[in-house]
């Protein structure tokens, strides 16, 4: 039934879930991780290949989805992958990021806690 994994790494400088090609499905399993792990300091979660809906919403979640696994982990902080390298699916190469920051404003998130990683992007949550 799955065919993705994630990966959750606790490490001296915090814990990081790494959420893998996912779906949003019904959520629940957003829930669980939280239940079982805890909150992540740093969660990479992706907001790229999601267009067209109707086919790619089995596979992969778009940037509004990625914010509501965002506050279901609970995660501190969290770095938008899986886009940007190439057009992969029907949505622009940029639209990712443009849509990942729409969704933060709409969630009432602050931009700088959810960033869309741009391919080979460093960043020291220090």
């Amino acid at each position: 039934m799955a065919l993705w994994a994630g990966h959750w790494l606790d490490t001296p400088a915090g814990a990081i879930w790494f959420a893998g090609d996912t779906a949003y499905g019904n959520g629940a399993i957003f829930g669980q991780i939280r239940e079982r792990l805890g909150a992540p300091d740093v969660a990479l979660i992706p907001i790229g290949a999601y267009a067209p809906r109707w086919f790619m919403a089995g596979q992969h979640v778009d940037p509004a989805e990625a914010v509501r696994i965002f506050g279901e982990v609970d995660a501190k902080r969290a770095l938008g992958i899986h886009w940007g390298t190439f057009q992969l699916t029907d949505e622009a190469r940029d639209a990712p990021q443009i849509a990942l920051g729409e969704a933060l404003d709409a969630a009432t998130i602050p931009r700088e806690r959810f960033v869309a990683a741009p391919p080979g992007g460093v960043f020291d949550f220090g």
